[in-house]
């Protein structure tokens, strides 16, 4: 577990940003749309998800900046003329059976602590903000940062509204929303998993390193930076509690109605 925890409330605004891929959820939000996309039939969601978690997976190891573009523009083509609100539609319908069961119960937690502590929480990440809105709103944060894909009409256009909200793009993001709040970035936090994200995480005053790669990893040790490695056990664990609470209230409801 983290070295340090959430700072108290501040009379200004206190802001922490959470990385979605691999911090916030084991694997890829995007993957897991873009399977449950595919298992109901949306082929065109179901593609414009799968390249877009291939872009995220291409920046999360290295591939080079040629190969990446490609991608991105594969991705685009394939999102021109779809509904603008599809891809909130669909994580709305999957988040919990493709979601929520693979979210990190750590820094789950570590987001609701600082929400207690009065701090606004967001996630920021380089897909969609379709998909980081939805999990944000299901999880009762503060809001999510992503990217834009552009529409006109009711429609995907194809192309991007914005900067793809990777690296130093998603470092300005945070700037640009701490300054709109009013936020000192010295009182602000930060999570994530990636060597891209280096920027977010020196913006900010505190930060934690959660399940790193090697080279964010070596960076955290050399900067003796918090880290917080987690398994896939804690996910399994906590998803065992959910069900049994359920079966407890499904039993409790029923010896209920029996009595009644």
């Amino acid at each position: 577990m983290p070295a340090s925890h959430p700072a108290q409330v501040s009379a200004r605004p206190i802001i922490a940003f959470f990385d979605v891929d691999n911090t916030l959820i084991h694997g890829a939000s995007a993957f897991h749309v873009s399977r449950a996309a595919w298992k109901r039939g949306h082929v065109g969601v179901r593609d414009l998800l799968t390249f877009g978690w291939h872009q995220l997976r291409f920046v999360t190891v290295g591939e080079n900046v040629k190969h990446f573009a490609s991608t991105q523009e594969r991705a685009l083509a394939l999102a021109k003329g779809l509904p603008a609100d599809e891809l909130t539609n669909l994580t709305d319908d999957v988040y919990e059976s493709e979601i929520a069961s693979r979210l990190w119960p750590e820094t789950v937690e570590l987001a609701r602590e600082h929400l207690r502590k009065g701090h606004e929480v967001w996630l920021i990440t380089a897909a969609p903000v379709d998909i980081a809105a939805v999990i944000a709103r299901r999880l009762g944060l503060t809001g999510g940062l992503g990217t834009i894909l552009r529409s006109h009409d009711g429609k995907l256009t194809g192309e991007f509204d914005g900067p793809v909200l990777h690296g130093v793009r998603k470092a300005a993001a945070a700037r640009e929303l701490a300054s709109s709040l009013g936020a000192d970035l010295a009182d602000c936090w930060a999570y994530s998993d990636s060597r891209n994200d280096i920027p977010l995480l020196e913006l900010v005053g505190h930060r934690i390193v959660v399940n790193p790669d090697a080279a964010l990893s070596a960076y955290a040790r050399a900067h003796d930076w918090p880290v917080m490695r987690l398994s896939p056990a804690s996910i399994r664990a906590a998803v065992r509690r959910v069900h049994r609470k359920t079966r407890s209230v499904r039993t409790s409801e029923n010896t209920k109605r029996q009595a009644g």
